[in-house]
Order: C-alpha cells, then sequence, then structure tokens
C-alpha cells in the first residue's frame, strides 16, 4: 500500500510539473519577425533612424569559429554594427584571424589581453574591456562560437522598442544536427521555461540572461553597473540580467534555435563539460541545495525504475510520468521548427541534466575551486565575490 502510494504521488507530481511547464510554455517563443514587428519604433531600416549596435566577444582560443562569428555579426542588416573582440589571452591563432579581419573591415576591433588583473574573472573582465570601447546604443555580448541570423539584431532592437525593455536574450541553438543534440537541448529549455516566462510576464523577482545572445540597452547596461559588478560571478551572462532587474529594467527572454547557433553541447559528454563550471554556480554554491537536488535526482529516478518493475499499475503510471515532459517538449520542438518526434526522447535525457549537476559539484568540490581559461579561482573566493 505504502509503494502505491508513492507511485500514485509521484505520477500525479511529474504530470503536475509537464503542466506546469506547458503554461509557462505560452510565454516562450521565438523571436517576432520583422513582419510582425512592422510599425514599430524607431521603423526597422530607417536611415535616418538606424540605431548602432557593438557586438562584444570575449574570445579565448576560438580559431576554428571565431573568423565565422565575426563575419555574421558583420552581416547583420537594419542596424549599425561595430564589432568588438576582446582577445583574452589566446595561444592559438585567433588573435592573427581577427587582426586580419579587422584590417579589411575598419568595423572591427581587437584589443589583446596578456594579462589578467587580481580578482577578475577573465571572460568578466574581457567583456568588461569590450563595453568600455562600445559607441553603440546597444550593445550586444555574444560567445566566440556563436553564429547570428542576419536580421536577429534588428528584430531584437524593435521588439525591445515596441515592450519598452532594456534587455533581450535569446537561448543558442544546437549547431550539431543530431536527434541527440536537439532532444538534451529540448530537456535543456524546459529547465528555463520558468525563468523565460518570468521575464515576459515582468514578475517582480524574475531575471534572465544567456551568454550566447544577451542583447543590452548601453545606458541600461552603464547605469546598472555593469561587468565591473560581475568580477568573480561565473554565471555573469544570468547574473546581467539580476543587475538589469535591480535598477528597474525589463528584460524579454526568447528560444533562439537558428538566429543564435552555437556549437556547444553537441554530445552528452560535450555537455557535461561544458556545465562543469556552470551547474554548481547556479545555486551559488550552497552545498546544501547541492545535496537536495542530488538526493531528490536519485529519488525520482529510483521510482521511475522500481515503478516499471513493480508490474503494478500504480507503479507503472510513475514509471511512464516522465514522458508527460514530452508535450511542453513538443510545443517547444515545433516553434524551433523540428520534428515534434524528438520530444519523445527529450525526457530521457533528464538524467544527463542531473548528472551533470553532480559532476559539476565532486568536481568544484574536489578541486576547491574552478578552473576556467587556464586559471584557478577558489571555491571561497568565488562565493565572496559571486554577486546574489
Amino acid at each position: 500500500m505504502l509503494m502505491s502510494l508513492i507511485f500514485t504521488g509521484a505520477a500525479a507530481l511529474m504530470l503536475a510539473s509537464s503542466l506546469g511547464i506547458l503554461f509557462h510554455a505560452r510565454w516562450v517563443k521565438r523571436l517576432p519577425s520583422l513582419r510582425d514587428l512592422a510599425g514599430t519604433e524607431p521603423a526597422v531600416g530607417s536611415v535616418e533612424k538606424r540605431c548602432r549596435c557593438s557586438v562584444v566577444i570575449a574570445a579565448r582560443d576560438e580559431q576554428d569559429r571565431i573568423e565565422q562569428t565575426i563575419r555574421h555579426a558583420l552581416a547583420q542588416t537594419g542596424v549599425e554594427v561595430e564589432v568588438i573582440v576582446v582577445d583574452d589571452r589566446s595561444t592559438d591563432r585567433t588573435n592573427e584571424i581577427v587582426r586580419r579581419i579587422a584590417a579589411e573591415d575598419s568595423r572591427v576591433q581587437i584589443r589583446r589581453i596578456d594579462a589578467l588583473p587580481e580578482r577578475w574573472l577573465g571572460k568578466c573582465h574581457a567583456c568588461y574591456v569590450g563595453a568600455a570601447l562600445a559607441a553603440g546604443d546597444w550593445i550586444l555580448f555574444t560567445d566566440a562560437d556563436c553564429w547570428l541570423s542576419p536580421d536577429v539584431l534588428a528584430r531584437a532592437v524593435s521588439l525591445a522598442n515596441r515592450e519598452a525593455a532594456d534587455h533581450v536574450a535569446l537561448t543558442p541553438g544546437p549547431a550539431a544536427e543530431t536527434f541527440s543534440a536537439r532532444a538534451w537541448h529540448l530537456a535543456f529549455l524546459l529547465s528555463l521555461a520558468n525563468w523565460i516566462a518570468g521575464v515576459n510576464r515582468d514578475k517582480p523577482r524574475a531575471y534572465f540572461g544567456l551568454g550566447a545572445f544577451n542583447l543590452v540597452r548601453a545606458s541600461a547596461y552603464r547605469e546598472c553597473g555593469g561587468y565591473e559588478a560581475l568580477r568573480l560571478t561565473i554565471l555573469d551572462d544570468v547574473k546581467l540580467g539580476l543587475l538589469l532587474r535591480r535598477a528597474g529594467k525589463r528584460t524579454r527572454g526568447f528560444l533562439g534555435g537558428d538566429d543564435v547557433e552555437c556549437h556547444w553541447g553537441a554530445t552528452i559528454g560535450t555537455h557535461i563539460r561544458v556545465m562543469e563550471k556552470n551547474y554548481f554556480s547556479a545555486i551559488d554554491f550552497r552545498l546544501e541545495l547541492a545535496i537536495a537536488a542530488v538526493t531528490g535526482g536519485l529519488l525520482f529516478f529510483g521510482i521511475v525504475i522500481l515503478g516499471l518493475v513493480s508490474r503494478t499499475v500504480p507503479g507503472l503510471a510513475a514509471g511512464l510520468a516522465p514522458l508527460w515532459f514530452s508535450l511542453p517538449a513538443a510545443c517547444f520542438a515545433r516553434r524551433l521548427g523540428w520534428s515534434w518526434g524528438i520530444a519523445l526522447l527529450a525526457p530521457f535525457f533528464f538524467p544527463v541534466l542531473w548528472f551533470a549537476l553532480l559532476n559539476s559539484v565532486v568536481v568544484t568540490l574536489r578541486r576547491g575551486g574552478i578552473h576556467w581559461r587556464e586559471t584557478f579561482y577558489g571555491l571561497e573566493t568565488l562565493r565572496r565575490g559571486t554577486l546574489r
């Protein structure tokens, strides 16, 4: 009887959770097209009113994709663009490639950092340096491996003007055209649904941001304190959204898909490695929350497995209950232009997200900190320096 109650409760909880994500999905959409944004002021493409966007790229050892990243940024339509690449101590051909492009196009600037100042994360310092050079009305912080669609900046600026927003963030789309990459990406988006819906609904405590596409009004960036306030914050992209919210600014979040194609998390192993520094920092390195999350994950998977082998109706209901998450995953897949069939695989990637969290906690505690961009940062230093 007790196990039947546990199975029934677990099945009900998973159904309620999936329905909750489906509810939030109402506010998790793609960035509108230029046609849908027609009439937004200032007019898209208007020569007199065309705004200037500064694209800031913090790059370290990105020789494989940096050239196309810059060329996609330079190809933006409907806005004037300058590209500022901050080479954060690269040891490969990144600097050489960027300098060659800068010699061809005066819209490209490059700044080289050879030594990292005390009490700075490398990426945060590079973004700080790049933003200080920005002359645009808007600053786009994007990663060195992200390729933008030609009109995404114009659409984002127009949307911000329509919504009276100072910040627009887009999720990255996976560059790998595989079922597994897309399935884990859908699972990842399910974990972000509440965050994105919260800012789009203007919930008082909601904030959001992503390093692939963080577009912020330059005046708002400087008013909120910018990267100087994020010196030792691992999740600088997300916490930039927190800074803006505390300054009374409005954020809008969207599914990026092929608008922001990023070469990250293309395989399960890559995803786990990429998130190694992120997931523990996402809970502010709080061990009690990490233990609760890991324990909750073990109970979740344990109940699912026991349910599948229990040969009871409540057990089978609990064992199959994760498939309910295919419903919101199918909603996101549809909006990204992907096959609905991929959504059926998304729940099977929850163990990957959970293991990535476990790995992040274990590796960070074992090392006593985080090793990022060839620099080690002690755990206590990060705890004291992280924006909360």
